[in-house]
């Protein structure tokens, strides 16, 4: 790892440190370990949205915009935008060049998904992450039909190769089950 991006990797996680809810840097450590495994020669700007995937997300609370799908996505396209900007911040004080700080945001920007290989390595890393550390307690809180629904809608953003890992990930039966259920 070069020393500019163990030094971004610093940042972020220090950025993070300031999470309220103290889950921002474990997040962020384990979207790089998901990455690590899923794509080992991802270049620097795809390491960097990784780890700065959530990077203040705190900031932005989702209860500051009203209910709904339309408010919802009004918030998640704020939260892209903060991350893709704290993510400039910390690169450029690190060095990195405009085009890597521009790659960067725009991964981080979810743009041309499906399309751009490492932005759907990114979105596979982030479904990865979900189902390995959050749908577990995620599950105990919904029905099987909520469930199903969020398992379909996460798999539906996966690439084959992301499905094949997803096989790999460790899960309780039921979570396996309602996995099963939706890629049905």
């Amino acid at each position: 790892m070069s020393d500019r991006l163990n030094r971004a990797f610093a940042l972020i996680d220090a950025a993070n440190a300031a999470d309220p809810a103290g889950q921002a840097v474990t997040y962020g450590q384990r979207m790089s370990a998901v990455l690590d495994r899923f794509a080992p020669q991802s270049p620097e700007p795809l390491k960097i949205a990784a780890r700065a995937q959530h990077i203040e997300r705190w900031t932005i609370p989702r209860a500051s915009y009203p209910e709904g799908r339309i408010p919802y996505l009004t918030w998640r396209k704020e939260l892209q935008k903060l991350h893709a900007r704290r993510a400039g911040e910390i690169m450029a004080q690190c060095g990195y060049s405009e085009d890597e700080i521009g790659r960067t945001a725009s991964l981080l920007r979810k743009e041309r998904l499906k399309q751009d290989a490492d932005a759907q390595t990114l979105e596979d890393v982030i479904c990865l992450v979900f189902l390995e550390f959050e749908a577990p307690p995620f599950i105990a809180k919904h029905d099987d039909d909520k469930v199903k629904n969020i398992l379909a809608k996460t798999a539906k953003k996966m690439s084959a190769r992301g499905l094949e890992a997803a096989a790999q990930v460790p899960m309780v039966e039921r979570l396996q089950r309602l996995l099963g259920e939706a890629l049905a």
